[in-house]
């Protein structure tokens, strides 16, 4: 599913990624670093939580090569992923990004009522 088809809305775009819904499926899409995962909205914020939880300052301050990298799961889509500290940084920028796109257009439903809104 490409993200530019005009069932999908891009929530957040990085140099690194981008995630969009698809209003067919009501799924998220996660495309990080030439891989592309379908999340449901919850499963998408439990992915987001898993990520936040790793300390980064940990990983920085740890010279040890077991902390250089940290292996993230997605077992509901058969994922698992060895990230870098560069890689897991700029992932949980586009994921908490995403959150927040999210959030505002929430809001925006909230207080504009029933009106049609428009994120382009």
């Amino acid at each position: 599913m490409l993200y530019d088809s005009p069932d999908t809305t891009l929530l957040y775009e990085t140099k690194k990624g981008r995630t969009w819904q698809c209003d067919l499926t009501d799924k998220l899409f996660l495309e990080f670093d030439g891989m592309v995962l379908a999340f449901r909205v919850q499963d998408f914020f439990a992915f987001r939580r898993r990520v936040n939880k790793v300390d980064i300052l940990e990983m920085i301050f740890d010279l040890s090569d077991d902390r250089d990298f940290e292996v993230i799961e997605a077992p509901l889509h058969n994922f698992v992923h060895r990230f870098a500290l560069c890689e897991l940084i700029q992932l949980r920028d586009l994921l908490n990004g995403t959150k927040f796109s999210l959030d505002l257009h929430s809001m925006l439903h909230e207080v504009l009522g029933s009106s049609y809104v428009v994120l382009d």
